[in-house]
């Protein structure tokens, strides 16, 4: 897989998740961000698209770079506890695929 197709499956997830964070939490209908939420996934989405660990990424949360800014750290945090284990349920097929690379990649640069 390309760095470029990492990072558009990369934004794709984070977009899901906030998107169950927000309609769970916000009621907000399938598919809309209330304000709140479109602020953090327009920043997680720039910070994704400059990332640059892409090529090597594993999950954020295990990164040694902390490139998420303290307050919204803690908001994207909050999102995905809640959202990531409700991913199964709306794209199982995703989230293996997400945590096949996470393996793929750990299993390289433990060689």
């Amino acid at each position: 897989m390309t760095v470029d197709e990492k990072r558009k499956l990369e934004l794709k997830t984070m977009y899901q998740i906030v998107g169950i964070y927000c309609h769970d939490k916000h009621h907000t209908p399938k598919g809309k961000l209330c304000e709140d939420c479109e602020q953090v996934w327009q920043y997680a989405q720039h910070r994704i698209d400059v990332c640059p660990h892409m090529a090597h990424k594993t999950f954020c949360s295990v990164c040694k770079t902390h490139c998420y800014a303290p307050i919204y750290r803690e908001k994207v945090r909050e999102i995905m506890r809640y959202g990531g284990p409700r991913m199964m349920f709306v794209s199982p097929i995703q989230v293996i695929k997400h945590m096949y690379l996470e393996w793929k990649d750990r299993k390289q640069h433990t060689k």
